[in-house]
């Protein structure tokens, strides 16, 4: 297990890092329309960069405040749009407004963020989306992690250049809440959700694609394409994706994409601590050309570089044949250097135990785990939490109030207050605590819930008992 804070992380930070971090912190608040309580001193945030590093990513002078809203944005409400810094007494969210100097922080790029079109997509979401809007989706990705902990992933992908990260960051916010629908939707709905679209039986279903992305979807959940399982010598959560299962055309392109989406989702509620990055093992095993299929090939590249930065450990492509080898040069071209180089091959099970312990990897590797996969229907009831929505509320009332605490605390830190810099981890840590009693009513359960890998309050346990694992009911030990 990794014992030490790795380097850029929360707690192991340089001078000049944590100031990076205060500079995307100062400019994202500008972003969300989030400024300083009543009666505080405004010129103090302003001026707390001066003296800063010259850099070409210094946020612009003016960022602790937002220009005010003129219009009703008649977006959707996002599921957590209380999260509001404005005018108590208003009933709609602000109107999609282009802060003063964000404007120009996309025209200082080199193309860093070209690749996926995100300096355009960028401009784009801060005129078409309010300060409020992009506030809710940004806490309603933060999940359970530590909220410095998401800005310094973008800060570490771009090298630490403050603007190309906060590029990067809302082009990821704009794709989970205007594309894919992480949160509202693929997890929210989860496998039982697709098991209704499936049988034709969700609320408002009524066309025939619907129903097959739904099947298409449990299909996958259910051959065992993919699946989440143990731990690497790093201790890192480890995905095992089986390659020799898929073909190309046996499932619908969006259904995939969903599939993909909410195994990444779930692996990211297996990260804590000090492990904030996971481990793919690519089982090539019987490959063939008849497996190779480039679409999805592509979706997973831009998932983790452009949508889920720094969150992969190492990939191991384990087995592959020599026929590999041609496609492996193309799929390199595709990838950012830096995620290339955490590809490693592995032939055998002595090449594959540099990674992962022989006791811990599984039979069908060649290890000596005796665990197999084995897919747990959604259970009848298992989401009927999700229909209290009192309970629900007073949770979101309660993280309302802790993100408004962890907001002024990080705004006096900017300011130079020393002492709220343990205050900020302390309200993180109340955050990621109310985050597991709000899990329940905000996401719907998985295969992992049901199997015991992820516990009440979030409870993990990477090896869970064979009856746990296989959806049986646990043999009678004669305690009550």
């Amino acid at each position: 297990m990794a014992e030490t804070i790795p380097p850029g992380r929360p707690g192991n930070l340089t001078a000049e890092q944590e100031q990076k971090l205060k500079e995307l912190w100062k400019i994202t608040f500008k972003l969300f329309g989030v400024q300083k309580p009543h009666g505080q001193d405004e010129a103090q945030l302003d001026g707390a960069t001066n003296g800063e590093s010259e850099s070409t990513s210094t946020a612009p002078s003016d960022t602790a405040s937002a220009e005010p809203p003129a219009t009703p944005d008649k977006r959707k409400k996002s599921r957590l749009s209380f999260l509001r810094r404005g005018n108590k007494e208003s009933e709609s969210p602000a109107a999609p407004t282009s802060p003063s100097g964000l404007e120009s922080i996309a025209e200082s790029l080199d193309g860093a963020n070209e690749k996926y079109g995100q300096t355009k997509q960028f401009r784009e979401t801060i005129a078409s989306q309010s300060p409020e809007a992009l506030r809710a989706t940004f806490w309603s990705m933060t999940k359970h992690d530590h909220p410095d902990g998401i800005l310094l992933r973008y800060l570490r992908a771009r090298k630490w250049d403050v603007n190309a990260a906060l590029v990067m960051l809302v082009s990821a916010m704009h794709w989970r809440d205007q594309e894919i629908h992480v949160d509202d939707d693929i997890m929210y709905r989860g496998e039982e959700g697709c098991l209704l679209d499936s049988q034709g039986k969700a609320e408002g279903a009524t066309n025939s694609s619907k129903e097959r992305d739904g099947k298409d979807f449990l299909a996958q959940y259910r051959m065992g394409k993919s699946f989440l399982h143990g731990l690497d010598k790093e201790g890192r959560p480890m995905c095992v994706v089986r390659v020799r299962i898929h073909h190309g055309g046996d499932q619908t392109v969006s259904s995939l994409e969903r599939y993909t989406v909410h195994t990444i989702e779930t692996a990211r509620l297996l990260l804590r601590g000090n492990v904030d990055t996971a481990t793919i093992i690519f089982d090539m095993t019987d490959f063939s050309l008849a497996n190779m299929d480039y679409t999805p090939v592509k979706f997973m590249i831009k998932c983790f570089e452009a949508n889920y930065p720094e969150s992969l450990g190492a990939v191991l492509v384990h087995k592959s044949p020599w026929i590999f080898q041609g496609i492996w040069k193309i799929i390199r071209g595709w990838l950012d250097p830096v995620v290339a180089a955490k590809v490693h091959f592995t032939g055998n099970l002595t090449e594959l135990t540099e990674f992962i312990d022989k006791s811990k990897a599984m039979k069908e590797l060649g290890g000596d785990e005796d665990w197999e996969y084995h897919y747990i229907e959604p259970r009848e009831g298992e989401n009927d939490q999700m229909k209290d929505t009192t309970k629900k509320a007073e949770l979101l009332k309660v993280r309302e109030e802790l993100v408004k605490n962890y907001e002024n605390s990080t705004l006096a830190w900017i300011d130079g207050a020393k002492d709220e810099f343990e205050k900020r981890n302390d309200v993180a840590g109340q955050l990621a605590e109310n985050y597991w009693q709000l899990d329940p009513y905000i996401r719907a359960r998985t295969l992992y819930d049901r199997m015991g890998l992820i516990g009440p309050q979030g409870k993990l346990d990477f090896y869970p008992s064979k009856d746990t694992a296989t959806g049986e009911e646990p043999k009678d030990s004669g305690v009550d």
